[in-house]
């Protein structure tokens, strides 16, 4: 469990080391889910995120119920470890304050609409002069280029548009909208990898160079097996409710008490499952003896898996299939798996003072990552980062009344 001291700059963290991206600096100008998301991350492993906000506040500080002192869940769990300047890339002098946080940068993340940042005059050409070395991400729902560039992009209708519903669902219910935003959360982590591999570049070639994510190609990506499946089948894929288009059986069965997770990859699997259910003669069943014929009678061999299903109750029966070696696991709603021993003993959840989050899920050795500072309330570290940058009080009260440094929310 975190607890941590902020240490401004630096990241410490449950390990009580410094985090591996220490050092690093990153001016963040990405609002809502994905790139929040994304910056998180490289903020959990050390790096100095100074969130840039619009003098509105990232919107989703307003997407709630529930709120912690005006900010939303939706915010809190997504913008730990950062700090967070208001500040009006509207105006000419608020494009100056930036261009010098930008000294000493090593990655910029923005996700403006397409053309803003070059509209501003601040776009990756423009900037690339004079500060060689700096990483720019850019992220867009589609790009700049095809019959939908430029146009807005949200996790939702992305990925309805990538085929992503048409494959979720059944054929009771129709496609469905993911209950989770998949979309943004992957784009959000291709930042980081991307990012990542331009430090690893710029350490070989001391050049900086711009990087593209976009929404699209993100939801694009996570199609699998969808889209292998009908580049070669030329079978346009179809609902398979809580069953996998390609493994039988894997797929979600009710039991006499809470409903389970099976997934018997190959037959050595299956038999297992056979096994457990006290049907060992199944594993020799022609109808049954490979995955391609399972396949083709699938709907015969859930019939009898659901029948013996319906007998048992469904936690202890999916241990039992765990500790043999076999996938299978209880479905749980949120507070059964936040209360779980496992999540315990993992020791995923942060805390400090009144903040409690997930952790990153990725863990170094001797770097770990980590909790440093709570979510910062909107423009909270305005000063101090500007007085790192070489803002004097006079200078700071004089933008903050040109309206330029935004330490207050503006409604409209």
């Amino acid at each position: 469990m975190a607890k941590d001291s902020h240490e401004a700059g630096g990241a410490a963290n449950a390990g009580g080391g410094h985090g591996a991206l220490q050092g690093v600096k990153v001016i963040d100008l990405t609002r809502v889910l994905g790139g929040p998301f994304g910056t998180q991350l490289l903020a959990d492993h050390g790096a100095d995120v100074i969130k840039l906000e619009p003098p509105q506040g990232d919107e989703v500080r307003d997407w709630g119920p529930p709120f912690h002192e005006d900010d939303a869940a939706y915010f809190v769990g997504i913008n730990r470890n950062k700090r967070s300047v208001g500040l009006d890339l509207g105006k000419e002098e608020g494009r100056q304050v930036l261009l010098k946080l930008l000294a000493g940068a090593d990655v910029l993340i923005e996700n403006f609409k397409p053309g803003s940042m070059e509209a501003w005059g601040i776009g990756y050409d423009t900037l690339k002069e004079k500060f060689p070395k700096l990483i720019y991400c850019k992220i867009s729902g589609f790009g700049n280029d095809g019959p939908l560039g430029g146009f807005p992009g949200y996790d939702g209708i992305v990925g309805a548009m990538a085929g992503h519903y048409s494959v979720n669902g059944s054929q009771e219910s129709g496609p469905m909208r993911l209950g989770l935003p998949v979309v943004d959360i992957s784009m959000g982590l291709y930042c980081v990898i991307g990012i990542l591999l331009a430090m690893h570049d710029r350490t070989k070639t001391g050049q900086g160079q711009a990087i593209e994510v976009t929404l699209y190609d993100a939801a694009m990506s996570l199609m699998h097996p969808h889209f292998p499946n009908y580049f070669l089948s030329g079978k346009v894929p179809q609902l398979t409710g809580n069953q996998h288009s390609n493994l039988v059986p894997y797929g979600m069965y009710p039991t006499r008490t809470v409903p389970i997770m099976i997934g018997a990859g190959n037959n050595r699997a299956f038999k297992k499952v056979c096994d457990v259910l006290g049907r060992p003669e199944l594993a020799d069943d022609p109808r049954f003896k490979t995955n391609g014929d399972r396949q083709k009678n699938r709907d015969a061999l859930n019939e009898i898996i659901t029948a013996k299903l319906a007998e048992v109750d469904g936690m202890t029966f999916a241990l039992e299939l765990l500790s043999s070696g076999l996938p299978c696991g209880p479905v749980l709603n949120t507070q059964q798996v936040l209360e779980s021993e496992h999540t315990k003993a993992r020791g995923i959840i942060y805390e400090k003072d009144w903040y409690k989050g997930t952790g990153t899920p990725v863990r170094l050795s001797r770097t770990p990552g980590g909790l440093k500072s709570t979510p910062p309330k909107f423009s909270e570290h305005a000063r101090e980062v500007l007085k790192e940058h070489g803002f004097d009080e006079e200078a700071m009260d004089r933008l903050a009344a040109a309206g330029v440094l935004v330490e207050k929310r503006r409604t409209s």
